[in-house]
């Protein structure tokens, strides 16, 4: 089969011919028909050889963590699922025993610091392994070719917004930063499962456009001085009841965490690299919460497929063959997109 592949650090990726997987015991060998494309690959293919063995990742492996398909094969001791099913594969990877697992954390196993994509065989290909049948979201009306968006983009910016929820009564206001793959999908989701006033703030006036047609309420540009001024005006001196950051460097930050109200909340989304730099008597949401998080649980999955096939949220995707991959990275990077990228492997 094609698949692409990491092949050396710090090199770029190459498109490869390898065998196609066979399943072992409890293993499900996925068909793949779409795989959805995300900033993270781009910084795997820069990292130093160093980071990635630290971490127990191994070359080589095949790029691709939003994945959907159909089951193709099963190995001994599967249940649950049957060759043909349309399925969505999640993108974090856990043990499934250990104390976070147990208690609905999975999200924060240290099982996931590898997983399909990142570390082991991924996606972008014409067949998946997944290890096991838990890892595995059955799909009943949703398109297996745009379902794997929302195991990755679509959950975690789900998991950011039921984190803010319980301080998004009526009249309050929640801020968006950054309306791209995972802020347009927090835009949907905000306007479904609260009351609150939605506002955005994205420099590209095409994200801020897309994200007023989400239902966002109000978009503005930039994250410099004149947007923190124009920002305190909108969401007045006290402060939003909730921010949410899916950009994560040093500027949207400090706008973030200045722009939360006593008692509010900031989520740190975005992997830009950023560093919160306050103190605890100086800056920080006075009886209020700073969080982050790495990928959604398994639950926040099973809800975002749930919403999604209940046609209360979009997945809007921008379809590329596995012969333009090279294409689709770059429209990705360069902020060209409308949708989410997705690289079309098999159609049903």
């Amino acid at each position: 089969m094609r698949a692409y592949r990491m092949l050396a650090w710090e090199q770029p990726p190459q498109l490869v011919d390898i065998d196609i997987p066979e399943p072992g015991p409890d293993q499900v060998v996925v068909k793949v028909a779409g795989n959805g494309l995300c900033h993270s690959d781009l910084i795997m293919t820069t990292m130093p050889a160093a980071i990635g063995e630290a971490i127990g990742w191994q070359m080589p492996f095949t790029l691709g963590h939003e994945i959907g398909g159909w089951v193709h094969s099963v190995g001994e001791g599967v249940s649950g699922v049957s060759v043909g099913d349309a399925v969505a594969c999640m993108s974090p990877t856990s043990c499934g025993t250990c104390d976070e697992c147990v208690r609905g954390y999975d999200n924060c196993c240290d099982f996931g610091i590898a997983g399909r994509g990142y570390g082991r065989d991924g996606g972008l290909a014409e067949y998946v392994m997944v290890r096991s049948v838990r890892e595995l979201i059955p799909l009943r009306t949703l398109d297996p070719t745009v379902a794997g968006v929302l195991t990755d983009a679509g959950a975690t910016s789900y998991h950011a917004v039921r984190r803010v929820l319980p301080k998004l009564g009526p009249g309050t206001t929640v801020v968006v930063i950054g309306a791209g793959g995972l802020g347009s999908f927090a835009v949907q989701y905000l306007r479904v499962l609260s009351a609150a006033r939605v506002l955005v703030i994205d420099n590209n006036p095409a994200r801020r456009e897309y994200a007023l047609e989400l239902g966002a309420h109000e978009a503005l540009a930039g994250v410099d001085e004149t947007t923190a001024r124009a920002l305190r005006k909108a969401v007045g001196e006290r402060g939003a009841h909730a921010v949410l950051d899916f950009v994560g460097i040093d500027s949207t930050i400090a706008l973030g965490i200045g722009a939360t109200r006593p008692t509010g909340a900031f989520g740190l989304v975005g992997a830009g690299g950023g560093t919160l730099r306050t103190d605890w008597s100086n800056g920080l949401p006075r009886g209020g919460e700073v969080f982050t998080f790495q990928g959604p649980t398994i639950a926040d999955t099973r809800e975002a497929i749930a919403l999604a096939e209940a046609g209360l949220i979009r997945v809007d995707v921008d379809r590329f063959g596995l012969d333009e991959i090279d294409r689709a990275y770059e429209a990705l990077d360069s902020g060209a997109l409308r949708g989410r990228a997705v690289i079309v492997m098999a159609e049903s």
